[in-house]
């Protein structure tokens, strides 16, 4: 990601946070926001596994 727009990216961040806001506030969004783009490259990269396959794996009831 290039420079500039990370920064736009964490300032968007930082403007959505309540002015009371306290640093594991901005870390908790940082984490979220990382786990999603790392979920949709995973998708895009067709690595995901079926609702189905999971219930078999675990034995989950249907």
């Amino acid at each position: 990601m290039e420079k500039a727009v990370l920064k736009k990216e964490v300032e968007n961040m930082l403007d959505d946070l309540p002015d009371d806001a306290n640093w594991d506030d901005l870390m908790y969004k940082i984490y979220v926001r990382q786990s999603i783009e790392q979920g949709l490259k995973d998708s895009e990269a067709g690595r995901t596994v079926s609702h189905e396959d999971v219930k078999k794996k675990y034995k989950l009831a249907e």
